[in-house]
């Protein structure tokens, strides 16, 4: 019966990096300890200026877009021979109008860069159904929906082909006559079949996770990658042949 290993695979792990705060407290009654070993003075910095919002910055050059016309409207309008009730309902309306329309351009700006974030939030979490509307290449906006369309289409049928071949790939291991086991670079087994169970005569369950000293397959893992080794197994004793 041959016996092949895959040993030292290729894991995804995880960098956590750290990254060190300092505090730098300012004490006006005490000298600056930097001047006593020669050192840069230290420069205390002041809190963030709190920054105005993309979709407030568009709303405010709405509203300044009207304003040189609203002023001049308004002038023309309480400088005139009108009645002080005409006066007043004109400039409510004007103002209203004025300030609608800003509301406007700010959610036309806004909503499709929201709808832009959630599709770019499901593709992150492996959501590739949602589709944008008015995807097109009639303007820009529509061209970067149409963009992220494809691109989500593209990762769909990625995903899928990934799932047949590795339904594929499982269906082979599980019906070939021998005994693959994979491990990760700790030497932890990741994959075995079922011939790979019957040779160590235990579950797949039970065996993920263990070391190739707890399963008995150190010496399997060291020395030439291609030979032959005479070995007893809990479920099967003789010679095997390693790649």
């Amino acid at each position: 019966m041959p016996f092949w290993l895959i040993a030292d695979g290729r894991w995804l792990t995880a960098w956590l990096m750290q990254t060190e705060v300092q505090s730098v407290h300012a004490m006006s009654d005490f000298p600056n300890p930097a001047d006593d070993v020669g050192l840069p003075p230290v420069r205390h910095v002041g809190p963030p200026r709190r920054r105005i919002s993309h979709e407030n910055r568009v709303l405010w050059l709405a509203i300044a877009a009207g304003a040189v016309p609203a002023l001049i409207a308004f002038a023309v309008l309480f400088t005139g021979d009108f009645t002080p009730k005409t006066q007043w309902t004109l400039a409510i309306l004007m103002m209203l109008f004025w300030v609608g329309f800003a509301s406007a351009v700010r959610s036309t700006v806004v909503r499709p860069l929201q709808t832009l974030a959630n599709m770019q939030a499901a593709l992150r979490e492996g959501d590739f159904s949602m589709r944008a509307r008015a995807a097109g290449s009639q303007d820009a906006l529509g061209e970067l929906m149409l963009e992220i369309n494809e691109l989500s289409e593209t990762l769909r049928q990625q995903r899928l082909g990934a799932m047949e071949a590795s339904a594929l790939l499982g269906a082979v291991m599980s019906e070939i006559d021998v005994a693959v086991y994979a491990f990760d670079s700790q030497q932890r087994l990741r994959l075995a079949n079922r011939a790979g169970e019957r040779l160590l005569a235990q579950n797949v369950e039970r065996l993920l996770g263990k070391t190739a000293t707890e399963l008995g397959l150190a010496e399997c893992l060291q020395g030439e990658s291609a030979r032959t080794l005479e070995k007893v197994f809990p479920g099967r004793a003789g010679r095997f042949g390693m790649r």
